[in-house]
């Protein structure tokens, strides 16, 4: 995310989507969410507490980092990879149109991430796949690791 102007939108559409579902924004969480929208690419949640403790100057235990990501995800305002252990926020803060499932392409050199949509029938689809199994989904996320067009050229 660039700019400050960008940032403070965004902020401002996370304080209205968690008020229309009955949740409050706090500034701790607000402040969390502002570290994670001004990063490059996405932080651990001790990168988070570091970050937090350098722009505010107050110190947060990565617990409570922890629980502020969890609100934030439940409240679809951040993602977390589930292989690398690291949030990003969601791309789509600030959309009224509803979404596909999002999914994550990794970039393994520059640690890069772009959430894309997948179509819900084709998720459907793989669900009912592997339920024809007896295996039960616990979350559908998927998460490729691979090189970005970007490095791909700057290797090349």
């Amino acid at each position: 995310m660039t700019g400050s102007q960008d940032i403070a939108r965004v902020l401002d559409q996370a304080h209205s989507i968690c008020a229309e579902q009955g949740a409050r924004l706090t500034e701790k969480r607000k402040r969390v969410l502002q570290v994670v929208l001004e990063s490059p690419e996405p932080l651990s949640a001790y990168q988070i507490a570091d970050q937090y403790r350098d722009n505010h100057g107050q110190t947060l235990s990565v617990m409570s980092v922890y629980r502020m990501l969890n609100f934030l995800k439940e409240n679809e305002l951040v993602h977390r990879l589930e292989t690398t252990n690291q949030y990003l926020p969601c791309s789509h803060i600030t959309c009224k149109h509803d979404h596909e499932v999002p999914q994550f392409l990794i970039c393994d050199e520059c640690h890069g991430v772009n959430e894309v949509g997948i179509r819900k029938e084709i998720l459907q689809e793989l669900s009912a796949n592997i339920e024809d199994t007896g295996f039960t989904l616990a979350r559908q996320q998927i998460e490729f690791h691979g090189i970005c067009n970007t490095c791909r050229k700057a290797d090349a």
